[in-house]
């Protein structure tokens, strides 16, 4: 089972959740922070590193002895990596995505694959999990075919290990955040009752939902702003995983870099209940998939 941590902005406390339930889950986990721009849940599980690995993206050379300037690489990428102009033939690394179309269409081959450096890709393990991160390049624009890469290295973990994984996703409703979720088998959203906190929650069940995953909503702060978030998770059937108190022993233990599961026995137990929702969740899709099919 894949598990995706993510919510509609950030600061809501999608990290602190995904490394507390990372602590208490009861079958074995492969931990992945697919925020690759400001990874940071290495810094609540402390892995140690093992191995990392460079990844990159295939992009077009052209041997212009060999081009004809007919246009066909041009008039086919969308993205204009590659344009005819004039009597040259220009390519632009940074906007390719990587696809090899202009490539396989070249007729006179004059295009042949080179590479760019998206980030690294590093794994090893913490406290009673298995970890995964991405750290795409300081300015490299390409987030989501760097982290295509991060989760065929997921893929590959999880049938050699036979291992859940639970996913820290990037903040927001943007491409990244899309492509973080899409292949999990529940998204949990968390958010905070606050006026932004709702807006943005409700952006990202706007944004998640066509995905027809089962979704879930953890309250973090629970006690401050008001009751708009939890009225309309029962209006739309949003099951309340868990409400994750504010008071200040969080605060210290977040501060600390501290997994906030472990400060308390209350704590803990709020992340266990949740892990236990999580798996039913799960379940009832599983059998409601299995009715229709």
């Amino acid at each position: 089972m894949i598990v995706a941590i993510a919510s509609g902005k950030g600061g809501t406390g999608k990290t602190t959740v995904a490394a507390s339930l990372a602590r208490v889950w009861k079958r074995p986990l492969i931990s992945v922070d697919l925020d690759v721009e400001e990874p940071n849940l290495h810094l609540f599980l402390r892995p140690g590193i093992e191995e990392t690995t460079t990844a990159w993206l295939e992009v077009p050379v052209v041997d212009t002895s060999k081009c004809t300037l007919c246009g066909a690489c041009s008039d086919f990428c969308q993205f204009k990596a590659i344009s005819v102009m004039g009597t040259l033939i220009l390519t632009f690394p940074e906007m390719c995505h990587g696809c090899g179309g202009c490539i396989a269409l070249c007729p006179e081959k004059a295009l042949s694959p080179a590479k760019r450096e998206l980030g690294e890709i590093s794994w090893g393990h913490a406290e009673g999990t298995k970890f995964l991160m991405g750290r795409l390049r300081v300015g490299e624009a390409m987030s989501p075919p760097f982290m295509r890469q991060v989760k065929s290295k997921l893929k590959d973990f999880i049938t050699d290990r036979n291992c859940d994984a639970i996913i820290d996703a990037p903040p927001g409703v943007s491409c990244p955040a899309v492509n973080a979720v899409i292949d999990s088998d529940v998204i949990v959203l968390v958010t905070e009752p606050t006026p932004f906190g709702f807006h943005d929650f409700r952006l990202a069940m706007d944004a998640f939902s066509p995905l027809g995953k089962p979704m879930g909503a953890v309250i973090n702060r629970a006690g401050i702003g008001n009751d708009e978030v939890y009225r309309f998770c029962s209006k739309e059937g949003i099951p309340v995983l868990a409400e994750i108190p504010f008071n200040r022993a969080v605060a210290e233990a977040y501060a600390r870099g501290g997994i906030i599961a472990d400060v308390s026995q209350e704590l803990r137990e709020i992340f266990l209940s949740m892990s236990d929702k999580i798996f039913e969740l799960a379940q009832r899709n599983d059998l409601y998939e299995a009715a229709n099919a």
